[in-house]
């Protein structure tokens, strides 16, 4: 392309680089809360981040659970992100779809009874986590 090859490389691990980002943009976009629930989900979030340091603690749930909420806790304690949190609403919507689709496979593997004895907030806050997360409230 350029004639050296440390250029070509450079702008190939570049576009790679973007082209993997805007792949998991869509797959966030795609597993996005609809309607006004992602404005719910993001006032929720401190009770959610210390639901999840509770799951990750709780020893008597399956150890597949408690990995999932482990890795989760270390992708949103990282100083980056697919969408960086100073980016106003956006940053903190992608950390809320990400929670929301790991809450999804938490309480079908683990059943929603083991979420709510953990849940720290009030139980609206509790029934928008169930609706973000589009599993029926009567499972597990």
């Amino acid at each position: 392309m350029t004639g050296s090859f440390w250029w070509d490389l450079g702008i190939g691990l570049v576009a790679t680089v973007a082209l993997v980002w805007l792949a998991l943009v869509l797959v966030l976009l795609r597993v996005r809360p609809a309607g006004g629930l992602l404005r719910e989900a993001l006032r929720l979030l401190p009770d959610v981040l210390r639901l999840v340091r509770r799951l990750a603690a709780d020893e008597t749930l399956p150890r597949g659970v408690r990995v999932r909420v482990a890795l989760l806790l270390a992708y949103l304690a990282m100083p980056f992100d697919l969408v960086p949190d100073f980016i106003p609403v956006l940053g903190y919507a992608e950390d809320a779809i990400i929670a929301g689709a790991v809450l999804r496979g938490v309480i079908r593997r683990a059943g929603i009874d083991a979420v709510r004895a953990h849940w720290p907030g009030t139980e609206d806050g509790f029934a928008v986590v169930v609706r973000l997360t589009g599993v029926d409230r009567t499972a597990g």
